[in-house]
């Protein structure tokens, strides 16, 4: 008798771990907590140097679109406190370039307390074919991803409590980098429209209305402007 209430004792502690820890299994797997969710309604954050999804149809070459006709979108800084400006034409920059502009502002500032912001992505894809492919073989396979920036535009933001010289260097190392020219940017710069500052006299207003004054049109003018006829 003591040997099968001892063997009954060690099979009752054997199995009761295993008894516990299966039904911690199943409360986990079958009974959510009530501080995860189950689904989420907001939008899934993409990568801003790779769109997860990718492109359905192969992209064209394409310019990036200037804001000339009465838009400064994208032209101050939103977020941060400094920001970095393309000056020069528009480009197409590639993911691997703003990536390494990422990393070198990220050297730059090591160890200090700030938060970078990027207003630009790369999802464009760039296709590219051989040497020795004959025209009308089609457009190519894919190459990398770009993004195309117009002119006086934001492309990256940083807010923190750190000195403007030391950002303002952080960007200059990021600007060389980069393709192009670029121009350093505080919180409250006036907007740009294409390539003109405003501010100093100049409203969007004065650049939307046209440059030659336009008459208004009356039938006297059109009357002096046709031929004269004589009659037969």
């Amino acid at each position: 008798m003591k040997m099968t209430n001892a063997v009954m004792s060690s099979s009752r502690f054997s199995t009761k771990p295993v008894c516990c820890l299966s039904s911690m299994f199943n409360a986990l797997t079958l009974r959510p907590s009530s501080q995860t969710r189950q689904f989420s309604a907001s939008q899934i954050t993409f990568d801003w140097l790779s769109p997860r999804s990718g492109e359905s149809s192969k992209s064209r070459k394409g310019r990036p679109r200037v804001p000339t006709g009465g838009s400064v979108k994208g032209t101050t800084v939103v977020w941060g406190q400094y920001g970095i400006r393309l000056k020069d034409t528009s480009r197409r920059i590639s993911a691997s370039q703003l990536k390494i502009a990422d990393e070198t502002i990220k050297k730059r500032l090591r160890g200090m307390k700030y938060r970078i912001y990027h207003r630009i992505s790369a999802n464009i894809g760039v296709y590219t074919s051989g040497n020795d492919q004959r025209m009308g073989k089609g457009k190519g396979s894919f190459d990398y991803w770009s993004a195309r920036v117009p002119v006086s535009r934001i492309l990256f933001e940083l807010q923190g409590d750190i000195h403007e010289q030391i950002v303002r260097d952080a960007f200059r190392l990021a600007g060389n980098k980069l393709p192009g020219q670029y121009e350093f940017v505080k919180k409250g710069d006036p907007p740009v429209m294409g390539i003109t500052k405003l501010g100093n006299g100049v409203t969007e207003e004065s650049l939307r209305r046209p440059r030659m004054p336009v008459p208004a049109p009356s039938l006297d003018s059109t009357a002096e402007r046709l031929p004269a006829t004589t009659p037969p």
